[in-house]
């Protein structure tokens, strides 16, 4: 049996970010995992180059059911903070379009500075290590001192005053993701909501996927809008199964099943005025070959395949053809047979309910001495570095309060 000040279930972003932080304050610390590696999800993401803040990150870029959740630990902890801490140790890193900042090198360069953070705090970080089961102890049953759980796994058993559940969400099984922090949270009578696959790709409908056969791997920029009027301006691309890219990842934490998404093929243009234009400067000039300046040609040839662009001089659309085409490029909806699921995503969407949780501390409301950091709990960050950004505010006020 070991004892412990603080057990951290999840060697991931919030878990290391939070050990590290009670570390220094004196706590002593054993992070488990049931990983070979710590931080997995770090090193594969960003292609492998970890999007790990984003500079423009607010309470505005997060989805969760109480909107004011995340103000307290977001003001606390902001992406300049984590990016004084990177700078401490000389990361590598640049920024690429909306605020988004990346590792130059590996993202093992980042996990290296948490390891290092988590070895300075003198925390113990226990890998191949899974947990097995959770107890609230009796004070009656434990020593001089207060042990609130009792934890057991696969390689040892731990005694300690305060539980942190940093376990993540479904995304990435291959990663060995488990549904273990919302069965400790119900376990402890805490409401977990439903989860979904966020920041994921959409799949087709067979129909669909026949009619854009031969267009995997064309991208194009767009806006793509949901149903409740949530809109994103970045590229999509085709894919054999689908629609992905940075415009269909944002949208997919917005949409549900049955509903259709509206894309804008064309958010820089007026396309009647440019039909307008051609019409009085370059008339005797098809339809098909015009667009294909302006959108992707093997896209473009879809759309006269199925009549949607008439296959004729430029000079011969009507007023009512030119309005029709025009209202099907700015506003062209498909509706997604459903998304690729747990395996692509990138996040989980819900989890366990703020409304159990301090905004200050992520302690449970129901049981003292048991928190719960980072992706396990229901706020999803949009694409771009915001849900690391939660990891590391959310591990920082945590490892503040254990």
């Amino acid at each position: 049996m070991i004892t412990t000040d603080v057990l951290i279930i999840g060697a991931g972003a919030a878990g290391l970010m939070c050990a590290a932080q009670a570390g220094y304050r004196g706590k002593s610390v054993v992070v488990v995992d049931m990983g070979k590696k710590p931080a997995r999800k770090i090193l594969i993401s960003g292609g492998g180059r970890s999007n790990f803040t984003n500079e423009n990150a607010t309470p505005e870029n997060y989805l969760c059911q109480n909107p004011h959740f995340v103000k307290s630990a977001l003001s606390r902890y902001s992406s300049q903070d984590f990016i004084d801490l990177v700078d401490r140790h000389g990361l590598q890193y640049h920024h690429k379009t909306l605020g988004q900042l990346f590792c130059d090198n590996s993202a093992q360069d980042l996990v290296d500075i948490l390891m290092t953070e988590c070895e300075w705090a003198g925390v113990q970080v226990k890998l191949r290590s899974e947990v097995l089961s959770v107890e609230k102890l009796n004070a009656a049953e434990t020593a001089e001192e207060t042990y609130n759980y009792l934890i057991k796994t696969t390689e040892q058993t731990y005694q300690c005053k305060s539980l942190v559940v940093a376990s993540g969400g479904l995304t990435m099984p291959k990663l060995g993701a488990t549904p273990i922090g919302y069965k400790i949270a119900e376990q402890f009578d805490l409401n977990v909501l439903e989860t979904l696959a966020a920041l994921v790709p959409f799949t087709l409908h067979e129909h669909d996927k026949q009619r854009f056969d031969g267009l995997s791997g064309i991208s194009l920029f767009t806006e793509v809008s949901s149903e409740d009027g949530t809109k994103f301006k970045e590229n999509i691309l085709f894919t054999h199964r689908g629609l992905s890219g940075p415009a269909i990842l944002q949208i997919s934490s917005f949409w549900r099943a049955g509903q259709v998404v509206t894309i804008n093929l064309l958010p820089e243009h007026n396309l009647s005025q440019t039909l307008s234009q051609w019409q009085s400067e370059q008339g005797d000039k098809s339809v098909k070959n015009l667009l294909a300046t302006v959108l992707p040609k093997r896209f473009v040839e879809v759309l006269v395949k199925e009549g949607v662009i008439a296959d004729k001089p430029v000079k011969q659309l009507n007023h009512p053809e030119i309005a029709a085409l025009s209202e099907y490029i700015h506003a062209w909806q498909i509706k997604p047979n459903g998304t690729e699921g747990y395996r692509t995503a990138e996040v989980t969407l819900g989890g366990v309910n703020t409304d159990e949780l301090s905004s200050k501390t992520f302690e449970s409301k129901r049981q003292k001495n048991l928190f719960f950091i980072g992706e396990v709990i229901d706020v999803t960050g949009w694409l771009g570095g915001y849900n690391f950004q939660f990891c590391w505010a959310s591990g920082f006020a945590c490892g503040q309060a254990v």
